[in-house]
Order: structure tokens, then C-alpha cells, then sequence
């Protein structure tokens, strides 16, 4: 089992920042994929950002790349995304997920297995 905790949402004028942190407790280090979804009112749950546990690998949606920055520390269990040149249409509630060894694209929301109960991020112009 895995438990994933987000913090660090707010509201935020355009061209600002924000960082966001996920504490994860539970067996993440072996094999799991951590990433960040999002999802806006009347929307989908979109893929942010993904990166492996273990190697550190990164994969980012074409929307954010250049602007926002995944990482992790494994020594605290905590994931982070720097978001950075926020966009009002950056604007969501933003899951931190993780999942095992799977052949499912890792943008799809199917991919992961557990799901942090979400952190509200507003842009405003």
C-alpha cells in the first residue's frame, strides 16, 4: 500500500510560481512510477508529469514542459513539481499518483494505482 499526501496549492497572480509536495508512505521505492495529474472543472484528469522512483527518469506533457520541473527526494519520500510561468490555464486540482511496473502509458490515469486526495491550484490573470 501506498498513501500520498499533497500540499503546497494556492492562489497565484500569472507569470508567478508555485511548488508542490507529495509525502509518500508505503513500499514507493521498488519499481513505482510517481506522477502529477491535474484536472479542471468540466475537464478530464490530464497528465502533468511523471517521473521513475527508482532511475529518475522524467516525462512531461507538451502543455507544461519548459515550465514546470518534476522531482524527488528519496531519502524524505517526498515528490515535488516546480511550476513555474504560471498560466490561468494552468488552473486545476493537482493529483500526486504513483503506480507499479506497468505496460499502460504512463499518461493514462488507468496507469496508477493510488491517488493523493489533490491540491487546488488557481491562476489568475
Amino acid at each position: 500500500q501506498v498513501q500520498l499526501a499533497e500540499s503546497g496549492g494556492g492562489l497565484v497572480q500569472a507569470g508567478g510560481s508555485l511548488r508542490l509536495s507529495c509525502a509518500a508512505s508505503g513500499r514507493t521505492s521498488v519499481g513505482y512510477l510517481m506522477a502529477w495529474f491535474r484536472q479542471a472543472p468540466g475537464k478530464e484528469r490530464e497528465f502533468v508529469a511523471a517521473v521513475s522512483w527508482s532511475a529518475g527518469a522524467t516525462y512531461y506533457a507538451d502543455s507544461v514542459k519548459g515550465r514546470f520541473t518534476i522531482s524527488k527526494d528519496n531519502a524524505k519520500n517526498t515528490l515535488y513539481l516546480q511550476m513555474n510561468t504560471l498560466k490561468p490555464e494552468d488552473t486545476a486540482a493537482y493529483y500526486c499518483v504513483a503506480g507499479r511496473v506497468s505496460s499502460i502509458p504512463l499518461n493514462q490515469v488507468r496507469r496508477y494505482d493510488y491517488w493523493g486526495q489533490g491540491t487546488q491550484v488557481t491562476v489568475s490573470s
